[in-house]
């Protein structure tokens, strides 16, 4: 399976965003706790260059405690300032308040000096599609300021929120980058529903996430469809049983389990599950 996505908003977007730069103190970066790395886009890092970095593990309860302390560790070794949210129910994100100040310490601290008193800091939150950055911003805001959408592309065009006396934000619409050198970035990303589900074959898909959880966390979809594994196209068979998914010839349909098992993925209902882990990263 290929994966790639990138309309041509997402070239305005990157543009948009390089002429910004220039404003922002601080970057603000959200990534999916599931797939930290794949979900982080690399041309953030030549536009961000130069400037203190915010990286928000993003959805951390979907993920796997252990592998995300992994992953903060990695991070946080690479002088970026790390914290775990979760935008739907709000936690974690009153910390993220005081990370600005932290990050832009040295700023601040050079504006006193030349009598430049509480000005605010400047922020540009990035991330790439539904990765959940308009509902952080609502939640750190305290109100519906930005649409949201559990889809990709909600955020079409850039937009300044005053968050309080300290912090202005900029908002940009989330843009993946042009080519995926590494496909399994692509196929991490479509797991997650970064990828529109319209560009590839969810059975194909389903497959492949059924292969990595058996090897991975074996027991996670056993126990939550209560089946008894085998082969993937076995439990994929099971999971239609369980579901009921029928065609109308009374033939199980797989095409329609395939989409319950990514779904109840993607919604956490598995269980919490990591995609990749710093070793992995590092020995590629």
């Amino acid at each position: 399976m290929q994966f790639q996505w990138y309309p041509g908003h997402m070239t305005k977007a990157r543009r948009a965003m390089q002429e910004d730069i220039r404003l922002i103190d601080v970057i603000i970066e959200l990534v999916d706790a599931r797939v930290p790395y794949s979900s982080k886009n690399p041309d953030i890092d030549q536009l961000a260059a130069g400037k203190s970095r915010i990286l928000l593990m993003n959805k951390f309860d979907l993920a796997d405690p252990a592998a995300t302390e992994e992953w903060i560790s990695y991070y946080e070794a690479r002088d970026y300032y790390v914290t775990k949210v979760n935008s739907k129910n709000g936690k974690g994100v009153k910390a993220v308040q005081n990370l600005i100040q932290e990050a832009c310490k040295e700023k601040i601290e050079r504006d006193r000096r030349r009598g430049i008193l509480n000005r605010p800091v400047r922020a540009m939150i990035v991330g790439i599609p539904n990765v959940g950055k308009s509902t952080f911003i609502n939640s750190f805001a305290g109100k519906a300021c930005t649409k949201t959408g559990n889809k990709p592309g909600v955020t079409k065009g850039k937009q300044w929120i005053r968050l309080n006396k300290q912090v202005e934000l900029l908002d940009t619409p989330g843009i993946l980058w042009p080519k995926f050198e590494d496909q399994a970035v692509g196929l991490r990303l479509a797991y997650i529903g970064s990828i529109k589900d319209e560009l590839y074959n969810i059975y194909e898909l389903s497959v492949l996430l059924t292969k990595y959880l058996s090897e991975t966390y074996p027991q996670a979809v056993k126990e939550f469809y209560q089946i008894s594994g085998g082969t993937t196209e076995e439990q994929l068979t099971q999971i239609a049983e369980k579901r009921g998914c029928l065609k109308s010839g009374g033939e199980w349909d797989l095409d329609k389990a395939a989409k319950c098992l990514v779904d109840d993925f993607r919604n956490g209902k598995i269980g919490t599950i990591s995609l990749e882990r710093p070793v992995d990263i590092l020995q590629e």
